[in-house]
């Protein structure tokens, strides 16, 4: 299977696909696909990095990510035992080249603008989550008419965007194999010391040519990007598990200094370690 780019499976002559994922985990290979992807979390939670952004999923989230936007789901196994989502995929194309563009349909135009960022609604998840269960054995007729539904519903709603940076160009396979490799190390090693030796290793390049390799596809430093994840993991402890101080969650991410850890958490999250607890 190509990480890059990665097609949606579509029957033949169905334009929109309605998909039940149910597993261990999720797809979890960084990829993108032209599809837009509408998705409802069910059971499960973990990381989601999409485009630039670490961001972290649960069950009730309603997800939408845009068309050729990388993304990648990481299950967390020690959280549940199970991972359940179910998806609506399609183009602003799946019903003809200017179906989305007609003036009845005016009122969606936020919709496609924000899911170029990708984001997640922050209200109206009770009326999202219905008509995604209603989607499961309905006809196409049906299917089609709820999906238009879901759109208009998530067009209105409060919404969080996922990603801040966008890279303006597609990835080749061989590329997004290389970026594959470096989320999925990174997403398996964080908690210890990773040096720039060792990731550049991984991307097989030069440590300069990987440094500018990877800030030129995701807008900020590896580094940053390895804080920002050991910041969102810590975010979950802090929260999960009260019987730890905050210098043992700082050990536990990855962090070998609690003044860095302060530092570098204040700096992602504008707040200190224990205000953000008592939050």
């Amino acid at each position: 299977m190509k990480v890059f780019p990665f097609k949606i499976p579509k029957p033949e002559q169905n334009a929109l696909v309605f998909q039940e994922d149910y597993g261990v985990v999720f797809y979890d290979k960084l990829h993108q696909h032209e599809d837009l992807q509408l998705s409802v979390i069910v059971e499960g939670e973990g990381t989601l990095i999409v485009g630039d952004t670490i961001n972290e999923y649960k069950p009730g989230d309603i997800l939408i990510i845009g068309s050729y936007l990388p993304h990648v789901f990481k299950s967390d196994p020690q959280a549940n035992n199970h991972s359940h989502m179910l998806s609506l995929f399609f183009t602003k194309n799946t019903f003809g080249k200017d179906f989305f563009e007609l003036e009845m349909f005016h009122e969606l135009k936020s919709f496609f603008k924000r899911s170029k960022h990708g984001f997640k609604i922050t209200s109206q998840q009770n009326t999202i989550q219905t008509s995604f269960s209603q989607l499961k054995g309905a006809s196409k007729l049906s299917q089609f008419i709820i999906s238009l539904e879901v759109l208009k519903t998530a067009s209105k709603a409060n919404y969080k965007s996922l990603s801040s940076f966008i890279y303006d160009k597609k990835y080749t396979e061989r590329e997004g194999k290389r970026l594959s490799a470096v989320f999925e190390y990174t997403m398996s090693h964080f908690d210890n010391e990773i040096t720039l030796d060792q990731i550049s290793d991984v991307a097989n390049m030069s440590k300069n040519a990987f440094c500018k390799y990877f800030k030129r596809r995701t807008n900020k430093t590896y580094f940053r990007f390895l804080n920002e994840l050991r910041v969102e993991h810590a975010c979950k402890l802090l929260c999960a598990s009260k019987e730890l101080t905050i210098a043992e969650v700082a050990s536990t991410v990855g962090f070998n200094n609690l003044s860095n850890f302060n530092r570098q958490f204040k700096a992602i999250k504008s707040v200190s370690p224990s205000e953000y607890r008592k939050q």
